[in-house]
């Protein structure tokens, strides 16, 4: 607290003067306290800096993680390799190269074999059927086939016979729709000889699988 020693004035503008200048030393005094407290405006801002300071902190420490695995990641999977490299190259020096050679030879004749086997046809089968279908009363007089060149060969068989009769032939016409292995079997150019005997054409298609040699070579077994 201050304590000011007033003189008397004698002269009244002279004291008007002196208190207009001890009321602006206190108006100036007074102009340079702080409204609001500097210390929050502080603390919020290094409160920013920290966190972001954490965010920052974790990103590094998540790309520096991730690195660090896909690196040792690598590593195995190199060594991996290289392991197996050796286990197959050991198996190799355990058998004879001449050996495996011939092995190698063997396995393209079987394949090739294979391979034909599949294709081969055979006639056979259709003999035998024509044996169980005919009647007595027909007979044939020639036979021929042809082979497809499809994946699946279909066999187109052409057969020229006689028979005693039209009911004859009306009979045999039914025993080979019969058949399912047989397909659309045709009878055409029916004539009569001089013996009265019906002259016949007949033509048909076979199922692949019914002529096929591997396959008949399972069925027998």
């Amino acid at each position: 607290m201050l304590l000011h020693w007033v003189w008397p004035c004698e002269n009244y503008n002279k004291c008007d003067n002196i208190i207009s200048i001890r009321e602006m030393d206190q108006n100036f005094q007074t102009s340079f306290i702080p409204k609001k407290p500097i210390v929050k405006e502080r603390a919020a801002s290094a409160r920013s800096v920290s966190i972001l300071l954490v965010i920052s902190l974790f990103i590094l420490f998540t790309v520096l993680l991730a690195t660090g695995g896909l690196y040792f990641y690598k590593r195995i999977i190199t060594k991996n390799i290289a392991d197996m490299e050796n286990t197959l190259t050991l198996a190799k020096n355990r058998f004879e190269p001449s050996k495996i050679t011939e092995l190698q030879i063997l396995d393209k004749r079987l394949r090739a074999a294979s391979e034909i086997l599949s294709k081969h046809i055979a006639i056979t089968p259709i003999f035998n059927a024509l044996e169980n279908l005919t009647m007595k009363s027909v007979r044939y007089t020639k036979f021929s086939y042809v082979l497809g060149t499809d994946k699946n060969v279909t066999v187109d068989i052409k057969i020229s016979g006689q028979a005693v009769g039209y009911r004859s032939v009306a009979l045999q016409s039914d025993l080979f729709a019969k058949n399912k292995s047989l397909i659309d079997p045709i009878f055409s150019n029916l004539t009569l000889d001089n013996s009265g005997h019906v002259l016949f054409d007949l033509e048909f298609l076979v199922d692949p699988s019914f002529v096929n040699y591997k396959q008949m070579l399972l069925t027998e077994s």
